[in-house]
């Protein structure tokens, strides 16, 4: 997993103390649907739901920011015990920097994974910008990792866990499931 990493983002990996994920395109496949009467309907991959569970059993604090606002969004961040959301916001950078206000973390403390282009700003400026396959070309070209599996089939899951195994805890959280 982490062979095509070089030991400058193996090494900032273990800095990472707050992960942030994007929503459309990240944690869902990016596709909006609607009920007849306006309802959004989105769905949710349960191997990025525990991934971001691993994360807070090793002390690591999670974010989503995202463009749109969603009530399945908070119910999902709720679920996960999210310690930051931020909703209907484009400027993902500058909403990044309140939860870094907030928190105490900072650019260097903050791996980010998003697929487009609003989310470009806050991919280059943390310790580990992360993207998706499916992503908008310059994004996996600015970001410093691209996921095997697409957005909301479980890339969250891949960056959670690359974090854990750099940091070494990994082993350990997957120990107790056996």
């Amino acid at each position: 997993m982490t062979d095509s990493l070089g030991d400058a983002l193996k090494q900032r990996l273990q800095t990472i103390h707050l992960v942030v994920f994007d929503v459309d395109g990240v944690l869902t496949n990016g596709s909006l649907n609607f009920l007849p009467d306006g309802q959004e309907i989105k769905s949710f991959n349960t191997l990025d739901g525990l991934g971001i569970k691993l994360l807070h059993q090793a002390g690591i604090k999670t974010a989503i920011i995202t463009g749109r606002s969603s009530s399945q969004v908070s119910m999902r961040a709720k679920a996960l015990g999210i310690n930051w959301l931020i909703q209907g916001r484009e400027d993902k950078l500058i909403a990044l920097e309140e939860i870094w206000k907030e928190s105490g973390e900072s650019a260097a403390t903050t791996a980010y994974m998003g697929d487009d282009l609003p989310d470009l700003s806050a991919i280059t400026t943390v310790a580990f910008g992360a993207t998706v396959p499916n992503g908008h070309p310059l994004v996996i070209k600015e970001a410093d990792w691209c996921s095997h599996r697409k957005g909301g089939e479980g890339a969250a899951r891949e960056l959670c866990e690359l974090i854990l195994l750099e940091q070494g805890k990994l082993n350990a959280l997957l120990e107790a499931y056996r």
